[in-house]
C-alpha cells in the first residue's frame, strides 16, 4: 500500500504552487483570491496531512465523535472562528465573517467512523475498539472522514488568512452521525438541522464532498438526484411452530420468509419503470428458528429500499406491504410489515451546480471533472438540501499506480484514501466558498 511522507508532502506542496502535478492549471486570467487559495493551501498542505492521519488513527462511532470535535473546535477558535459546539450532541459550526457585505455560504464535513476493523497496512491504522450494538468492534474511517474534516480544517485556515478580502460570511458546518445515530438516539444532519446549523447567520448556499474510489484528484458530479434515498424495513413473518419433522402441522414462517424474498425482488425488475429511475431493494438479513427440527413460531427479514424518484419511492413501499402481506396470507401465515424513511434523495440545485461547475473545472482542470451518473448510496447531506441550494461532488482517491475497479470501495476494511488528493479538495472547497461570495445576485 502506498504511502506518503514528508517528502511527498513536499512534492506535492511544490506541484501545488507550479500548477502542475495533479492536473491543476492557472490560467492568466485567474484572480487574485484565487492565487492567495492556491498559495494558503500550500501552505497549510502539512497540517492537513498530519489531522488526517491523527483522526484517521483515532477514529470515532456516530454521536460519539468527542475527541474529534474537540480538536476540530479548538483550531477553529486558534483562526479566530466564532464557535459553537455541542451542536447535535458533538458537532460543531464556526462562522467566519468576511471583512466585505455578502452573502452566507456553507462547508460541511463529517465526522463519524465506521464499525469496522481496519485491514490497511498503515503505520496510523486504527486500532480502536469500541462497543457498538452491545458488541465490541473494530473502528475504522472506512468511508473517508477523516478525509472530509482535515481538508475543511485546512480550508477554513486558508480562509481565515484572507477575511478581509472574502464579500459575505462562510460557515463550517463539522456534522456527527452521518452513518446513523445509534439506536434509540438522534443524529446527523436532521438534527444540526433542527439546532439551527443552517441559521444565525442564515445559509444561502452549501457545498461538500465526498471521497470515492475514482482515481485521485477526479471530481465527478451531477446535477439533480446525485445519491438515492435510502429507507430500511423489516418484515416479521407470524407461522404456526410444529415439529421439523411434522410440517403440515404448522405453518412454517422460513418458507414463506423465503417466498417473500423472491417476491420483492420482482417488485423492481417487473412492476416499476426502472427505465425512468434506478431503483433497489436488498435483502440483508433473515433469521428464524433456534433448532435444526423445529419449524419455529416467527421469522424475521430486513433489508433496505433505495430510489431516486419520490413517488416510485413511495410505490415501491406499497409494494411490498402488498406482497409480503399476500404471500404470508396465501401461506396461512401473516405478515406485518415496518417501513422507516432514512435518507432523502441527494439532490444538487441545477441552477446553483451549473454556476459551481466551471469552478469544478478551473479549479481541478477541465480533464479532470466529469458528470457521472447517480449512484445508490446515500447520503443525510440530502437534508440540508432540502432546506437551501447545494452542490455535493464526489473527490477521488484511488492512487494513480491502482486500478479504480479492483481497489477496496468505502465501507471495507482495505479502502485507503490516497493523501494526494488532499489538497485538491482543500482547493476545491475554499474556491467554491469565495466564487459563491463573489458571484454577483
Amino acid at each position: 500500500m502506498p504511502r506518503v511522507t514528508s517528502i511527498h508532502i513536499a512534492r506535492l506542496t511544490i506541484a501545488l504552487v507550479l500548477g502542475c502535478g495533479l492536473g491543476l492549471s492557472q490560467s492568466e486570467s485567474q484572480s487574485s483570491l484565487q492565487q492567495e487559495i492556491d498559495r494558503r493551501t500550500g501552505e497549510v498542505l502539512s497540517k492537513v496531512v498530519t489531522w488526517r492521519r491523527d483522526l484517521h488513527e483515532h477514529p470515532e462511532l456516530s454521536n460519539r465523535e468527542f475527541r474529534t470535535s474537540k480538536l476540530v473546535a479548538e483550531h477553529l477558535r486558534r483562526l479566530g472562528i466564532e464557535v459553537r459546539t455541542g451542536v447535535a450532541l458533538t458537532g460543531v459550526v464556526g462562522v467566519l465573517r468576511g471583512g466585505k457585505p455578502g452573502p452566507v455560504v456553507a462547508l460541511r464535513a463529517d465526522m463519524d467512523g465506521l464499525p469496522v476493523t481496519e485491514e490497511v497496512n498503515l503505520p496510523f491504522a486504527s486500532k480502536v475498539r469500541a462497543q457498538y450494538n452491545g458488541q465490541e468492534v473494530g473502528v475504522m474511517h472506512a468511508c473517508g472522514h477523516d478525509n472530509h474534516v482535515s481538508i475543511l480544517m485546512g480550508v477554513a485556515e486558508v480562509l481565515a488568512g484572507m477575511r478581509e478580502k472574502i464579500p459575505g460570511t462562510v460557515k463550517f458546518i463539522f456534522q456527527p452521525a452521518e452513518e446513523g445515530a445509534p439506536p434509540g438516539e438522534e443524529g446527523g444532519a436532521g438534527l444540526m438541522i433542527t439546532e439551527g446549523a443552517l441559521e444565525n447567520p442564515k445559509v444561502d448556499a452549501i457545498f461538500g464532498l465526498h471521497v470515492f474510489p475514482f482515481p485521485a484528484g477526479k471530481v465527478v458530479y451531477r446535477p439533480g438526484a446525485i445519491m438515492a434515498s435510502s429507507d430500511t424495513f423489516r418484515i416479521v413473518v407470524h407461522g404456526r411452530q410444529t415439529h421439523g419433522a411434522l410440517p403440515w402441522l404448522g405453518v412454517d414462517p422460513i418458507v414463506v420468509a423465503s417466498q417473500i424474498v423472491l417476491g420483492l425482488q420482482t417488485i423492481t425488475s417487473r412492476q416499476i419503470d426502472v427505465t425512468a429511475a434506478p431503483a433497489v431493494i436488498t435483502i440483508g438479513r433473515l433469521q428464524g428458528g433456534v433448532r435444526f427440527n423445529i419449524v419455529p413460531d416467527s421469522a424475521l427479514l430486513e433489508g433496505t429500499i433505495r430510489a431516486f424518484d419520490p413517488k416510485m419511492q413511495d410505490e415501491i413501499h406499497q409494494r411490498i406491504h402488498r406482497t409480503a402481506e399476500m404471500i404470508a396470507q396465501s401461506a396461512g401465515a401473516s405478515a406485518e410489515v415496518i417501513i422507516e424513511r432514512g435518507n432523502p434523495v441527494t439532490y444538487n440545485d441545477p441552477a446553483l451546480t451549473e454556476r459551481m461547475s466551471a469552478t469544478l473545472k478551473r479549479v481541478a482542470g477541465a480533464d479532470a471533472v466529469s458528470v457521472g451518473p447517480p449512484t445508490t448510496t446515500s447520503e443525510d447531506f440530502s437534508l440540508f438540501e432540502q432546506k437551501v441550494p447545494g452542490l455535493f461532488f464526489f473527490l477521488g482517491v484511488t492512487p494513480k499506480d491502482a486500478d479504480p475497479g479492483k481497489v477496496a470501495s468505502n465501507h471495507s476494511p482495505r479502502f485507503f484514501a490516497d493523501e494526494a488528493a488532499l489538497p485538491a479538495g482543500v482547493r476545491l472547497l475554499a474556491s467554491l466558498a469565495v466564487d459563491y461570495l463573489q458571484q454577483p445576485r
